[in-house]
Formats: structure tokens, sequence, C-alpha cells
């Protein structure tokens, strides 16, 4: 969790979503606390943090209630350390990524029983949008009708690949990334200095836990230079050169977890790359995330037109929507780089 900022209205763990806090805390005041949430956002811009926020706050032990979370109880320090008997983490496939229907009924089995030492059964389902359909149904069934003691936070990218019916069941927080400002106070709080702060702050497109990520490991701001040369080399590549990184990003894809999120990761980049040349195609005045390539952004935003970096763009986001299905990665990539412009003259040999 993050450090907490002097600069917020409340004193829960968690930058820059402020909004969200005062909803949350306004709802457990007044005695209208949902049994389900659905946190949805993109990578890393604090979906877990909120959601554990809430967790700590709704079993902290300190009076009077507008105290909690104190972070200091019992309840609050096994929360922090992820090691309380009534918060439930579904976990994920580890070959296939998805959230599996006999994991999601688990889930439901243990967050019928009574809480072991807290007020509430906390379940926290991450990334839902892997969840099969069977899954997705399995989960309905509790939603229909929870036990008084279950919460359930439901944390997405989006809610285009989860059922309408699940939605509706669930109160929505969908959470933006956070002014450039918030994530370099934050930064600031937890011991960054002035110049790490400025260029996390500014590189991070509001994603806080992207930041503290590469704060953490100054080796992703090298992985994440590779990945944008990756992407310039490509629009200047031919068909087959377009085909081959498909499948190498398919081998990758196939690799467990962690080389699922590798892809995403990448994929995510490239589409803010895009991103910031349709800005520049448009002369918006809107923020770049990457400022670091201004120079190549320039130089790109001259030899592209804005149909095709519209059309690279809505590529882009496409394969990112559709890798929650059970689908052909590399014919997906390839179908991908095919509506890629190219700056190639030698493009289909």
């Amino acid at each position: 969790m993050v450090a907490m900022n002097e600069h917020t209205s409340h004193h829960w763990p968690i930058a820059g979503h402020d909004w969200a806090v005062d909803f949350l805390q306004k709802s457990i005041a007044n005695g209208r606390l949902r049994h389900a949430y659905l946190i949805t956002g993109p990578p890393q811009v604090g979906k877990m943090t909120l959601a554990l926020a809430l967790a700590m706050t709704l079993n902290c032990t300190a009076e009077p209630p507008e105290a909690r979370p104190c972070g200091e109880c019992r309840s609050c320090r096994k929360t922090r350390s992820s090691n309380h008997p009534d918060i439930l983490y579904a976990e994920h496939d580890e070959n296939t990524g998805a959230l599996r229907i006999e994991t999601i009924r688990n889930m439901n089995r243990l967050i019928m029983l009574k809480p072991f030492e807290a007020r509430y059964r906390i379940a926290i389902f991450e990334d839902f949008q892997m969840a099969r359909a069977d899954g997705q149904d399995a989960l309905l069934k509790t939603l229909e009708e929870p036990p008084p003691h279950a919460i359930l936070l439901v944390l997405a990218r989006t809610t285009e690949n989860i059922m309408p019916t699940i939605v509706s069941r669930c109160q929505q927080i969908p959470l933006r990334p956070i002014p450039m400002q918030a994530v370099r106070q934050a930064l600031l709080n937890v011991g960054a200095d002035e110049a790490q702060a400025e260029l996390l702050a500014r590189l991070s497109g509001g994603r806080l836990g992207w930041a503290l990520d590469v704060l953490a490991d100054e080796t992703l701001l090298e992985e994440r230079a590779a990945a944008l040369d990756r992407f310039e080399e490509m629009l200047n590549s031919n068909l087959a050169q377009r085909f081959a990184l498909a499948e190498a990003l398919a081998k990758d894809y196939q690799h467990g977890r962690e080389g699922r999120e590798a892809v995403m990761r990448l994929l995510e980049l490239w589409q803010s790359y895009w991103r910031d040349l349709l800005l520049l195609k448009h002369g918006d005045a809107a923020p770049r995330v990457n400022i670091d390539r201004n120079v190549a952004l320039e130089h790109l935003g001259y030899q592209l037109d804005a149909e095709g970096v519209q059309q690279g763009i809505m590529a882009t986001r496409e394969l990112i929507g559709k890798l929650s299905f059970n689908l052909n990665v590399r014919l997906a990539l390839e179908a991908m780089f095919l509506r890629w412009p190219s700056l190639n003259a030698h493009w289909g040999r």
C-alpha cells in the first residue's frame, strides 16, 4: 500500500482516488455498505490498493469508527501482510491465466463460512475479466444471495468481458489515471528524490502502481525503452518481420501468468505510444505520456497520416480487449500487425 498523503482529505492508505474513498466512507458511515463492489480501471492504477484499504477499514478494531483504518491494530497489520484469515484471494490458473470455475466455487464455499475473527469475510477476485462464462455463472449465484457477513470485491480492467447480470449486482467504482502531481507527491512521500518523482510521474500516465514499481527497480525503465524501440522498428519492418515478432510474443504469452502479463504490459505501452501520436496528429494540447520520446514522436508524426495512426491505436486496443478470451494469440497478433500502418517501402516482401 502507498504511504498516506498529507495532501488528501482522508487517512486511507491510497493516493489520488479521493472521490472513491469519500464515496466508500460515506457508504460505511450511513449504513449503505453493499455486498459487492466492482472496481475497474487500467493496470496498476490502484484497484487492489483500494480493495485492501476498504478491507482494512471494514475490519479495523480502532475506536471511534472515524479513525478506521488505523493501520496499527492486529487486523490492519494482518491485512497489510496479506495474512488475514478472513480475506480471501482468488488464484488464477498458472497455465491459462483464467479464473477457473473450481476456484470460484471454492471461494463461494469459503465466503459462506462465518468470519474467524473479523466483522466481515472479504473475497477479492483480481483480473475478473479473465473468468470464463461458467466461472462467472458460479459467482452470480453468490451475488444473488450473499450471506450478511460477506463482502465481494471484483477487480477488472473493464466491464467489457463481464456478464451484465454481474455488473448490475455490484456497486461500480471506476478508477481513472490520477493527476500527475498526485503521482509525484506520492513518490516523494515514499522517498523518491525530486528528479525521480518528476520523471516517473510524467511517464506513469497516471498509474501510481507503475511508478512505484519502477522506483523499486529502475531496470524496468530499460525494458520500457527496449519495448518502444521495438514499436518503432515494427513501423519500419516488412510483413515477415512482423509475423516473426507475433510468433515470439505468442510463445511468451503461453509461459504462465508472468508471460501473459508481460505481453499485456507491452501492448498497453504501445497503445499509449499510439495515443501520443494521435494527440500529435490532431494538435491536441493534452500532455503526452512518453515525453522522453518526443523527438521520435515528432518524426513519426510527420511520416504517418491521421488515418493510419487511428487504425493503429484501434487495432491495438481491440487486441488488448480480446486477450481475455480463449483465442489463438498468434493469429490475433498477426491481425493487429496487419492493421498497423507501415513506413517500409517493401512492406509486403
